[in-house]
């Protein structure tokens, strides 16, 4: 099941992103640039208020929706990102060349999952599976209380 939930974050690349802003969350959307397994790249520019929030708090959280499953992962960011992917990321989205001249004039970062779950509202009773990626664990989620 874990597969499945970052094959649903491969196929549903945008996302709503939370970080900290003091002890205010601030939400916006985002979109996964790159995914390596349980590896999410991002892009953003050192002028917007994201970047100065992820420079304060690197803690995360990121959550894909689409027909009544959804994903949400969090974890602690990591600003060290290798050239040649950054220069990938920019080269394979159309967004990013249109509104910077160059890959080096953006920031990078990304996301290793430390946690992850994945809820599916579809069948009778849901799933809902707690992965935690840094002990190897896996949970089952609370789904209501007909299905204790």
């Amino acid at each position: 099941m874990m597969q499945e939930a970052l094959d649903f974050l491969r196929s549903h690349n945008e996302i709503a992103f939370a970080t900290c802003e003091g002890n205010l969350p601030k939400l916006r959307m985002f979109q996964i640039m790159k995914q390596e397994n349980n590896l999410l790249y991002f892009a953003t520019s050192a002028k917007k208020a994201v970047w100065k929030e992820l420079m304060q708090n690197p803690n995360v959280e990121v959550l894909a929706y689409a027909d009544n499953v959804s994903v949400r992962c969090s974890g602690m960011v990591n600003f060290d990102v290798e050239d040649d992917v950054k220069r990938w990321i920019y080269d394979n989205n159309s967004v990013l060349s249109r509104l910077y001249n160059s890959y080096d004039q953006m920031e990078y970062f990304c996301l290793p999952i430390a946690e992850m779950d994945y809820y599916d509202l579809s069948p009778t009773p849901p799933v809902f599976l707690h992965f935690d990626l840094m002990a190897g664990e896996v949970g089952k989620g609370f789904v209501g209380e007909k299905f204790k």
